[in-house]
């Protein structure tokens, strides 16, 4: 007997899974996501990854063959009749007919992230090298300063947004440093990129704080150009290869790309890691006892509540054949990132956060030649981040009054609309904060 699965609306109807090989998704089967499936997605994702590896999906308008499996997911990274060039007209054309149009900002398209070989292989070459150089190595310390400057910020506060106050501030002033911008501007600095990264902020906030944020960066380009200093900025000015270098406009798309996608990466992953950490109180004690297996806990929460739901767009450019399913030329791809790293034919106890699995190999940045450039300074922050906050404010907790959380209507972030926390033990609620 045929019943409905959550997440999806009444009326679509699907055969229940009873035992004995997993029933398949008929190909040519669309399946309606609603809004529940934001608030728990690994919910369905279980269904559906027991019905086979890659399904056809409507959500919020957007079609597309959602890829559920790991391995699957690992050879649609790699697959060559997949492409990523979604400014070109081609993908444009397939965004649009797929109702996708609107998930992506055009500002940052035109970038390494969004380009196939050769240029891919080019650009990539070109910010490796900057990404692999000594303003990145040796950030680990000001991490740690700035951290404890966002904490200095909460003395004498009983409860905070954990989100507004320290997942994302921190991400933003280590773009200030990676980026060597002067002191003086860093307030300014802040304040355009905090619009720019805010989907729910108007359109003309945005763009105004676009062009400020474009200006700016401009300006200081010429003034690394003319003189060099020892930050990223300037290692992608002077990063060449066989003679050639990023240009302006190149440039400008590599800063738009480390601010809208490193920064929402980073915040979400902080915020993530302290939520997983504080509604599970063996986890909270573990770290507390031993902060050596926060790096080993922060790659569980990449792997099992990381903070990309689907990975950028993709589309198919030829008829391919992925998980035995034949996919058309023109079809819009997603690869569920929260889906496919909770895969228990990869995972033993997949849903589980286990700081001592063996093997963490996942694929929360990607696969391939697309994966992220900049894992090693997200693991980085978020392993400072949580050290220090475990240091500091050994009485951390969820607030008691906040309710169930609400998580982020988005198929590119998952993350918390905010996380209400408190930073006094629950027996002392007025009591000042001594040790932050």
């Amino acid at each position: 007997m045929a019943r409905d699965i959550p997440g999806y609306p009444r009326g679509t109807r699907h055969t229940p899974l009873a035992g004995g090989p997993p029933v398949v998704t008929a190909a040519d089967e669309i399946l309606e996501l609603t809004d529940d499936f934001y608030q728990d997605p690994h919910a369905i994702y279980r269904e559906l990854r027991a019905r086979g590896p890659i399904h056809r999906i409507r959500i919020d308008g957007v079609l597309g063959r959602l890829v559920v499996d790991h391995e699957v997911a690992k050879q649609a990274f790699m697959e060559p009749g997949i492409s990523k060039k979604i400014g070109s007209p081609q993908g444009q054309e397939v965004l649009a007919r797929n109702g996708a149009a609107d998930m992506f900002n055009g500002a940052i398209n035109d970038n390494m992230l969004f380009s196939d070989p050769p240029q891919h292989t080019r650009l990539r070459k070109l910010v490796t090298k900057a990404f692999t150089g000594r303003a990145v190595r040796e950030l680990g310390p000001r991490i740690t300063a700035i951290a404890d400057e966002l904490l200095d910020e909460m003395s004498g506060r009983t409860q905070v947004d954990m989100l507004d106050a320290y997942a994302f501030p921190l991400p933003i002033a280590v773009i200030c440093e990676l980026l060597g911008v002067p002191d003086d501007d860093k307030d300014d600095f802040r304040a355009w990129t905090a619009v720019v990264v805010d989907d729910s902020a108007p359109i003309e906030e945005r763009t105004t704080a676009g062009i400020a944020f474009f200006t700016y960066m401009t300006k200081l380009i010429a003034a690394r150009t003319d003189s060099p200093g020892e930050d990223l900025l300037s290692e992608l000015i002077v990063a060449k290869e066989d003679g050639d270098r990023l240009d302006q406009s190149e440039l400008i798309s590599m800063l738009l790309l480390l601010l809208a996608a490193g920064h929402e990466t980073t915040v979400n992953l902080i915020g993530n890691a302290v939520h997983e950490m504080l509604r599970d109180p063996g986890i909270a004690a573990r770290l507390r006892a031993d902060r050596t297996a926060v790096p080993a806990y922060v790659e569980e929460v990449l792997r099992s509540q990381g903070p990309i739901h689907l990975a950028t767009a993709r589309y198919t450019t030829r008829p391919i054949v992925l998980g035995g399913q034949e996919i058309d030329a023109g079809e819009f791809v997603m690869i569920s990132l929260a889906a496919t790293n909770r895969d228990p034919a990869r995972f033993e106890q997949a849903g589980r956060i286990d700081i001592d699995r063996e093997d963490k190999r996942h694929i929360a940045f990607g696969h391939g030649i697309h994966f992220c450039l900049g894992a090693a300074l997200a693991r980085m922050e978020a392993t400072v981040a949580i050290t220090r906050l475990l240091e500091r404010i050994p009485a951390l907790s969820l607030d008691p009054g906040a309710g169930a959380p609400t998580w982020r209507k988005s198929l590119l972030i998952r993350g918390l609309e905010t996380l209400p926390v408190s930073l006094v033990p629950a027996d002392q609620p007025e009591r000042e904060l001594s040790a932050v």
